[in-house]
């Protein structure tokens, strides 16, 4: 038993594993915005209403928000697309207008050249509705995610696709097939299954990860990944870890990293998992020193880039210097 016990401890202890070797990266939800309390949020509140008293004047999934969150830290930007009627990719959140631009309309429903249209700092208020310290002052518009691409011509993104359909994936397959530099920007794609499954069928090599994807990789490393083997529904994949799960993974933290990219995939550490709550990104100094292992050679889920990329500088020179 004694023996056994070591075999499974020398096939997946971290301690041996060069785990400098690598470097901490950083994934930007939704660029630099404007931070909401989500607690107790359901699936039709205004996320808008619940922001907290503004520190800037940035707004999500814009043009202006992405630049300072690269220029904070960010490896990858994550954003979020709707296929309209007119064919195009617009960037934006919401399953509707409602909300944050105070129209009433379905966002999928609305073409592209209405949607520009809109004031994206309409709803936003920090004192339930008292003020609205952005309505009618941004100039930011709401992007197509071509434009986004081109803007950006060194940038990397994570296009989450809110709709099920399969057809969405195909729009986004279709525009990374415009030209290397469009392919070369798209680092993963993820949300409905159809969609994130059409575009990486048709982009051989295109990371991506679904709900089903996570649990499936999970439960079955769980249950083999004391041999070193990484069964295929983790391989050429994204895979998504909740900091609270972590320790379930064999050779966690540096040799399951390790692992994954010898199979092609790469891992996003988000913060810890609630029931009923999901996963969620790392939103201050204190719980990312706790809950993130230094020279951690993944991705790393954040949803206040402005916070948590200059702290990882900071971390990284401390480290340095030791």
């Amino acid at each position: 038993m004694a023996l056994v016990v070591l075999g499974l401890w020398l096939g997946n202890s971290s301690l041996l594993v060069r785990s400098h070797a690598g470097r901490t990266k950083l994934l930007a939800h939704r660029g630099v915005h404007q931070h909401f309390d989500p607690n107790g949020m359901r699936g039709d509140d205004c996320a808008a209403r619940r922001i907290g008293p503004p520190t800037h004047d940035l707004l999500e999934n814009t043009l202006p928000s992405m630049a300072a969150a690269f220029e904070a830290g960010a490896d990858v930007v994550e954003l979020d697309v709707h296929l309209t009627p007119d064919d195009e990719l617009a960037v934006f959140h919401d399953w509707t207008t409602d909300c944050v631009t105070g129209t009433h309309g379905v966002t999928h429903e609305m073409p592209m050249g209405v949607l520009r249209t809109l004031d994206l700092g309409y709803g936003y208020s920090a004192d339930g509705g008292k003020t609205y310290p952005f309505r009618g002052k941004s100039d930011a518009r709401m992007p197509t995610l071509a434009e986004v691409l081109q803007h950006f011509s060194s940038g990397k993104f994570l296009v989450d696709f809110k709709s099920g359909h399969a057809k969405v994936g195909l729009a986004v397959a279709n525009l990374m097939s415009r030209g290397a530099s469009y392919r070369g920007a798209v680092w993963g794609v993820y949300g409905g299954e159809a969609p994130t499954e059409t575009a990486r069928a048709l982009h051989p090599g295109l990371r991506g990860y679904t709900r089903a994807s996570v649990q499936a990789c999970g439960l079955m490393y769980i249950a083999v990944g004391w041999t070193g083997y990484v069964p295929e529904a983790c391989r050429h994949r994204i895979v998504l870890v909740p900091a609270n799960l972590g320790p379930l993974m064999w050779g966690w933290p540096h040799r399951f990293v390790s692992r994954m990219h010898a199979a092609d995939s790469e891992v996003i550490l988000a913060n810890d998992y609630e029931s009923g709550a999901g996963t969620r990104g790392f939103e201050d100094p204190a719980s990312f020193d706790a809950r993130v292992p230094e020279h951690f050679d993944g991705y790393v889920w954040t949803n206040r880039i402005e916070l948590i990329g200059p702290h990882l500088r900071k971390r990284g020179e401390k480290a340095g210097q030791r």
